[in-house]
């Protein structure tokens, strides 16, 4: 098949797929039970769940993240511009896929940085860096790492996973993550081959969100890899380009700006404040925001790669071949 064929027919299905179920999602007023989740996951759409509180909804204030973590070091992702695993112009004029600095410092030192707010905006200019703690590699929870977590003082508060979904989906979730940052750091749009249960601890996240169906239309493209690095302590970052795979992600920069966004995607915004919860199923593409100081916790569940659907999902998102290069 060619590949205006190809795009004539992702076209088709992203168009009937819009057409079937609009911008509509579901709201449950509470956790789901085990078969209804497997219902949800079956359909494949997002949905806000309420009522999936945590005991760190109400204990972690800052004092008390400062006082249970003492001194223990944990790994923060630093970028100049809060774009970290995000596409970004290097000196040389070219564009990389680029990913953070990291740096090691103190849950207090974090809090202090983030809370630097002056009339509800994050405090900057043009020497400031942006630190969000976005370390998603199973940082409270790795069921393929025996590494003690950072975060051991705070895992009394985080369940290792979800009653409801581990028993839909058969297995415990492959990775526990905690997110920190504040308005300063973004997302950018990418997808995950997981099935994510999402839940705002404190703050407030806002997602863009995109179907699978819509995958091929988000103008992937290939980039060199690169990560941002620092010859001394204390001096600025600089992108320096690593020997690493060329990396394949999506060109739109900010699909909340309609402007930006190709004809065919079609958004669906969803924000979620303290104590919301998000099922976000496997292959959607997505984009997040946040409000003020937030701090949310995810479960990933792997996707079952048996029958059609990591099929389907790779095929929605368009043949690799296909893709030109994003500096051509």
């Amino acid at each position: 098949m060619s590949k205006s064929a190809r795009l004539q027919l992702l076209r088709k299905l992203a168009l009937e797929y819009q057409e079937l179920n609009g911008s509509r999602y579901d709201i449950l007023n509470e956790p789901p039970s085990a078969s209804e989740f497997m219902r949800l996951v079956h359909i494949s759409r997002p949905v806000v769940i309420k009522g999936m509180t945590q005991p760190a909804n109400t204990k972690w204030t800052n004092e008390f993240l400062t006082s249970a973590m003492g001194d223990r070091e944990i790994s923060v992702a630093v970028t100049p511009t809060g774009r970290a695993d995000a596409i970004t112009q290097g000196v040389d004029g070219k564009i990389y896929f680029v990913e953070p600095w990291v740096e090691k410092m103190s849950m207090n030192e974090l809090l202090s940085l983030l809370l630097r707010l002056e009339n509800g905006h994050y405090e900057t200019d043009s020497n400031s860096e942006i630190y969000y703690l976005q370390s998603q590699n199973g940082n409270l929870f790795s069921s393929s790492s025996n590494e003690v977590s950072e975060f051991k003082p705070l895992l009394e508060d985080v369940p290792a996973s979800i009653t409801w979904a581990t028993e839909a989906l058969g297995s415990p979730p492959e990775a526990v993550n905690i997110w920190i940052g504040n308005e300063a750091s973004v997302t950018s749009v990418h997808s995950d081959p997981y099935e994510n249960i999402y839940t705002v601890i404190r703050g407030v996240k806002h997602f863009t969100l995109f179907p699978p169906t819509e995958g091929w239309c988000l103008q992937e493209r290939t980039y060199p890899h690169a990560t941002y690095t620092r010859e001394n302590p204390g001096s600025p970052l600089n992108i320096v380009p690593s020997s690493s795979r060329p990396v394949r992600w999506s060109s739109v920069q900010d699909p909340t700006d309609p402007l930006s966004l190709p004809p065919d995607a079609s958004p669906l915004h969803i924000s979620l404040e303290a104590g919301d919860t998000l099922y976000l199923p496997a292959g959607w593409w997505h984009h997040v925001r946040q409000t003020g100081l937030t701090i949310a916790l995810n479960w990933w569940y792997d996707v079952e790669i048996r029958g059609m659907n990591w099929v389907w999902l790779n095929f929605l998102r368009g043949e690799s071949e296909d893709l030109t290069d994003g500096n051509e």
